[in-house]
């Protein structure tokens, strides 16, 4: 079975991109000759499927580092203003995006078994995400 986890296993950021690329131009030029074969399909099947699963896997090798280079952005300086305007989105948006994800590092912690940030280390994550206004 195809899904993005198997997929992930297999591939890099570089390697997943590069798959990626090669199947969209196959299904765009194929796409562009199907006046002449009608019902002729682009890809196989699995290929499709792979191509499905190959953007879940980067989307989600893309999001892994994000809110840590969010914290990079604000230790240097950076407002939410132009956080958001980095990231496509809104001041508010992305402030509340990284304090979810501040959330999400304290609930780790407080899980038997899981790694996370301690109180001292979600009270200073806390302190350079600062108000949304700033």
């Amino acid at each position: 079975m195809i899904d993005p986890d198997t997929v992930e296993q297999h591939h890099t950021l570089l390697t997943a991109a590069a798959r990626l690329n090669d199947l969209r131009i196959r299904e765009a030029l194929a796409s562009a000759g199907e006046e002449d074969e009608p019902g002729t399909p682009s890809l196989t099947r699995e290929e499709a499927l792979e191509l499905l699963a190959l953007g879940e896997v980067l989307a989600r090798k893309a999001g892994y580092g994000r809110q840590l280079t969010v914290r990079s952005a604000r230790a240097a300086g950076a407002s939410w203003t132009q956080i958001g305007t980095a990231l496509g989105t809104s001041k508010q948006a992305a402030w509340e995006a990284h304090n979810r994800w501040i959330d999400d590092q304290a609930h780790h912690d407080a899980r038997h078994g899981h790694y996370g940030w301690d109180p001292s280390d979600i009270a200073a994550a806390r302190a350079l995400a600062g108000e949304n206004d700033t």
